[in-house]
């Protein structure tokens, strides 16, 4: 059996970049920053490179390098002591499906499920998307995108609606899974929007889900979906107002309890809106367009 190295240690006060420079130049094949104390971040901007308050870098040697000399030769170029580098050897086995182990079938309101292709549900009334976990961001997992998955199930749309940051399209799938006429699709990432095409063709949905590569080509819809961030929402609040028809219906999710009331004061003048959710710090907001202020 091939037996890889694995080198890791906390970065700490170490930059990013040099740290992993340091790795290449020992011979690292390959590297991966990781969450070294469960405290998740969510799917940064375009160019951007967010990482953790705490954060784990992993080094993978190929098979038969030697690990005390390997070990000398990257505490000596990181500059930190050999005793903060933990070295692991690995087992080559097929990769691509071990982290799928974790991942289950998840159920949303009463019917809604989001099932990996490894996973069955049985269930004589459930209402299926087909999903793996992958780079764009949303499976579900994330209490924002449960919340929205949630009120998708207790308030299945009927006609036009929009995923506004659409990450892996799930939010998408759900609405057009549960009735949706058509659903049009935006984000300013160009992997999620390949992310949703995927996910949309493995669900046979291709006739409903419409992907924009602009947030000009958006029609106005029934329902809008926003599962972002806060700072986000409240800037998009005339915009996202003149995407929702006539007493239609808008959803913003992806931000904190204590940031609910200033984004609910964003859309007053267009929306009545309230809190529908909270989970674990973070709430979700809907709200029906004012006839007054509709076009």
């Amino acid at each position: 059996m091939t037996q890889f190295l694995e080198i890791s240690f906390e970065l700490g006060a170490l930059a990013p970049e040099s740290a992993e420079q340091a790795c290449l130049e020992c011979g690292a094949s390959a590297i991966t920053f990781a969450d070294a104390r469960d405290e998740p971040v969510l799917e940064p901007a375009p160019g951007e490179v967010r990482l953790w308050p705490s954060t784990r870098l992993k080094a993978l040697f190929a098979p038969g390098t030697e690990p005390a000399a390997t070990l000398e030769s990257l505490s000596r170029s990181l500059g930190v002591p050999v005793g903060q580098l933990q070295a692991h050897v690995l087992e080559d086995r097929a990769w691509e499906r071990e982290w799928l182990r974790d991942f289950h079938a998840m159920r949303f309101g009463k019917r809604l499920w989001i099932c990996p292709h490894h996973e069955r549900v049985d269930a004589s009334d459930a209402v299926i998307i087909h999903m793996d976990p992958g780079l764009a961001f949303g499976t579900g997992t994330h209490p924002t995108t449960a919340l929205c998955l949630e009120w998708l199930d207790a308030h299945p749309p009927e006609g036009e609606v929009i995923d506004y940051g659409c990450g892996s399209g799930v939010l998408a799938l759900a609405a057009a899974k549960l009735g949706a006429r058509a659903v049009h699709c935006y984000d300013i990432d160009d992997q999620a929007l390949l992310a949703t095409r995927e996910n949309t063709l493995a669900n046979g949905l291709g006739e409903q889900i419409r992907l924009c590569e602009s947030s000009e080509a958006l029609p106005r819809a029934d329902l809008l979906l926003a599962n972002i961030l806060s700072a986000p929402l409240v800037a998009l609040a005339p915009r996202l107002a003149t995407l929702v028809r006539a007493n239609g219906a808008l959803v913003l999710s992806g931000l904190m309890e204590h940031q609910a009331s200033e984004v609910a004061r964003a859309y007053e003048s267009w929306f009545d809106m309230a809190p529908f959710g909270s989970r674990e710090g973070w709430t979700a907001l809907s709200g029906r367009r004012h006839d007054r202020s509709a076009p």
